[in-house]
C-alpha cells in the first residue's frame, strides 16, 4: 500500500492539477467514484493508474470489477496518499490518471454531425464543464474549444462534466474561422448566442438543420471579429427580471432547443 503523501510518485500525480504538467506528459487527473466510472466504462484504453484506499474498493466493487476486466491494477492508497494526489478536499478515495485524448477538428467535422458547440474564449473551468455535460446530454456530437478557452482537462473542468468528458468527441486548441470554415465545408450553419442577436423565436424553425452553437467569454461574450464568422446571431429572450443568463444555462438552453428541433424534424 503508498502511505507516504510525500513520494515521488504522489507528488507526480498531485502535478497533474498543473497545466505545465499535464501539457508535459498528455496527462490528466480523474478524482472520485462517478468520473472513474465513466472513463471504465467508456474510455477505459484512456486509463494508465488507479488508486483507491481499500474502503472505497469495498464500496465500489462495480470499480474494481471494470477495473480487473480492463486489465488495471489497483493500487492501494491511504486516505493522506489520496488527499495528497487529489484537487479536491473529498476525492473520495478513488483517484485516477488519464491519457488526454482530444479529437482533431478535422475529425469532428468529417463525421457530418448536426450539432455541434463551439467555445471561444470560455475560461471558467465551470461553465466549460456544464458546457460539455449539457451538449452530451442533448445529443450533441462534439464539442469545439478554441485555443483561447480553458484546458477541458483542468480538474475543474473535469469534475463539472460528472464523466460527459469520456462521451463525445472533444476538439481544444483550434482557431475560430477553421472550425468555422470546416463546418461550413459539411453543410452546418454556425449561429452565435448573443445578446444583440435577433429573437431566438423568430428563427427557431432554423435549428431543425444542422446547427454549430457558438458560445464566447462569460464576461464580455463573442467579440465582433468572433461574431463577423456566425451565419447568424441569436439572442434568448428574458422574461422575468432577470438581467441576463449564466453563459452554461444559456447554452444549455440553446443547444436542447436544437435538439428538440432535430428530433421534431425527423419524426
Amino acid at each position: 500500500m503508498l502511505e507516504n503523501p510525500r513520494s515521488p510518485r504522489v507528488r507526480a500525480v498531485a502535478k497533474l492539477s498543473k497545466r505545465s504538467a499535464r501539457q508535459e506528459t498528455g496527462l490528466f487527473l480523474l478524482e472520485g467514484p462517478q468520473a472513474v466510472r465513466e472513463a471504465l466504462a467508456y474510455r477505459p484504453d484512456a486509463l494508465v493508474e488507479l488508486y483507491a484506499t481499500p474502503g472505497a474498493l469495498d464500496r465500489h466493487s462495480d470499480i474494481r470489477d471494470a477495473a480487473r476486466a480492463a486489465g488495471l491494477d489497483v493500487e492501494l492508497a491511504s486516505e493522506a496518499v489520496l488527499d495528497a494526489m487529489a484537487d479536491t478536499v473529498t476525492p473520495q478515495g478513488l483517484v485516477a490518471v488519464a491519457r488526454q485524448t482530444p479529437s482533431s477538428v478535422a475529425e469532428v467535422f468529417a463525421a457530418h454531425p448536426r450539432l455541434v458547440a463551439i467555445c471561444e474564449q470560455v475560461r471558467d473551468p465551470g461553465n466549460l464543464g456544464t458546457i460539455i455535460r449539457a451538449a452530451d446530454a442533448a445529443g450533441a456530437d462534439a464539442v469545439v474549444l478554441t485555443g483561447k478557452s480553458v484546458d477541458p482537462y483542468n480538474p475543474k473542468v473535469v469534475r463539472s462534466t460528472t464523466g460527459s468528458l469520456f462521451h463525445l468527441p472533444i476538439a481544444i486548441g483550434v482557431d475560430l474561422p477553421e472550425a468555422v470554415e470546416q463546418a461550413h465545408a459539411v453543410g452546418i450553419r454556425v449561429v452565435a448566442a448573443d445578446v444583440d442577436g435577433t429573437d431566438f423565436l423568430a428563427s427557431r424553425d432554423l435549428l431543425a438543420e444542422p446547427t454549430a452553437w457558438l458560445f464566447g467569454n462569460e464576461a464580455r461574450g463573442l467579440e465582433e471579429d468572433a461574431l463577423s464568422h456566425a451565419d447568424l446571431s441569436l439572442r434568448l429572450p428574458i422574461y422575468g427580471k432577470a438581467e441576463s443568463l449564466n453563459l452554461a444555462t444559456a447554452a444549455s438552453v440553446c443547444l436542447y432547443e436544437t435538439a428538440f428541433a432535430q428530433r421534431s424534424a425527423l419524426a
